[in-house]
């Protein structure tokens, strides 16, 4: 297991699924070529990166290679780190098929590989981060969540499509990854104060 302060974004579900036993921290995917689209997740990638930090890791193929050079050159090469695959021949055990470039994913790698891909990338951050972190930033809590009224409520989805829209935020996120998100770009008052104007 890796402990990862930064965000670690790779493509898609499986491959956050599968990383999820090897790393303690914020996964986000960038649901493939969607990241090129969708401006709200864009925002917000360019504000983690700029408050926490990020770690591109997509597969070795063509399309894993566009969507880090979109995301880097999005959010700034001073606040993304770069970790690699190594281009293995194969195919994931799901697919019928191997890919288009016949090369193994993220998901197709062992796990040595991908925490020696992580290990690889933190040791190429500079000595001085960029980003601007605080240790003494209290999370936010699902108990926060559920008395603000955005979950487990009466139209609780409501108010968390509403705040989500006024926060510039993608409206897709996952309660555990909404929770990471705010924790990780507002405090507990500016958020109860963006809430309160709902």
């Amino acid at each position: 297991m890796i402990h990862l302060k930064q965000i670690l974004l790779v493509e898609g579900k499986y491959d956050a699924a599968r990383l999820h036993n090897l790393v303690e921290g914020t996964i986000l995917t960038t649901d493939g070529f969607r990241v090129m689209k969708d401006r709200a997740l864009q925002r917000m990638l360019q504000q983690l990166g700029r408050t926490q930090g990020l770690i591109i890791l997509t597969d070795s193929d063509a399309a894993g290679f566009k969507i880090r050079h979109f995301v880097t050159g999005l959010v700034g090469a001073a606040y993304v780190l770069q970790a690699y695959v190594p281009a293995i021949p194969g195919k994931e055990a799901r697919k019928a098929q191997p890919g288009k470039e016949g090369l193994l994913g993220v998901e197709g790698i062992s796990d040595d590989q991908l925490l020696q891909s992580l290990h690889d990338a933190l040791q190429s951050a500079p000595t001085e981060s960029p980003v601007d972190s605080s240790d003494n930033v209290q999370p936010i809590t699902y108990t926060d969540l559920y008395e603000w009224g955005l979950s487990g409520t009466a139209n609780s989805a409501e108010r968390r499509r509403r705040l989500l829209q006024r926060l510039g935020l993608p409206p897709r996120l996952s309660k555990k990854e909404l929770l990471q998100v705010l924790t990780t770009l507002y405090t507990r008052e500016s958020l109860a104060q963006q809430i309160a104007q709902l």
